[in-house]
């Protein structure tokens, strides 16, 4: 039987947090700071990347003819792309949610902070239901482009590799609360998304 939002305010749970969608940078940023597998895991998939890109870009310029301003007029056109990528990543996140047991998703944007969340009204997800969701749009996404690369032209593949850092470095926040569970990964929690308040809640069972 699934486990209710009504249900999480009885003596068994104790709130742990509660996120405002409009603080969620701040709660992404304190998080990343900690020393998680997931922080750390995101900072180093990142150099590496970072590191590829420039190896890469040597190793153009270094072709008889190639001009490595070339490169990275492509790299800028795979960072550009990205942002087409925005709404196919929190559509993944939404089928990811629908693949653990919501009925009702939608999705939010703050523009002026410029961040997008898919959003499962008063879904009550476990750890487990959770960090399938968060990482659905990295790993699909990733393992796309990373394919690509195997049909890509010199060229194409710093437009790939730009989309690839870009979104990287995109899914912060999506790492960011991981690091939360990760931080307090003694603890048996349980969320849910208010999509009317625009708030998160963030329980642990404790009974």
């Amino acid at each position: 039987m699934r486990l209710t939002p009504e249900e999480l305010s009885t003596e068994q749970y104790v709130l742990l947090e509660k996120l405002d969608h409009q603080e969620l940078i701040p709660f992404v940023q304190k998080y990343l700071k900690q020393p998680t597998w997931a922080s750390r895991f995101y900072y180093a998939v990142n150099l590496l990347i970072l590191a590829a890109i420039a190896l890469l870009v040597w190793r153009y310029g270094t072709q008889p003819g190639a001009k490595w301003w070339n490169a990275l007029n492509y790299l800028a056109m795979g960072i550009a792309f990205t942002f087409l990528l925005i709404p196919v990543h929190e559509y993944i996140h939404a089928l990811a949610y629908r693949s653990v047991g919501a009925t009702h998703t939608s999705f939010d944007m703050y523009l002026r902070k410029f961040y997008f969340m898919a959003v499962a009204d008063k879904f009550v997800a476990s750890r487990k239901e959770f960090t399938i969701v968060a990482l659905a749009p990295f790993v699909v996404i990733s393992v796309v482009l990373l394919g690509l690369l195997i049909v890509a032209t010199p060229l194409q593949v710093f437009i790939i590799m730009g989309a690839l850092f870009f979104h990287t470095a995109a899914c912060s926040g999506d790492f960011g609360l991981l690091s939360f569970y990760n931080h307090n990964r003694q603890k048996n929690i349980f969320t849910y998304d208010d999509k009317t308040s625009r708030i998160s809640y963030f329980y642990e069972k404790v009974n």
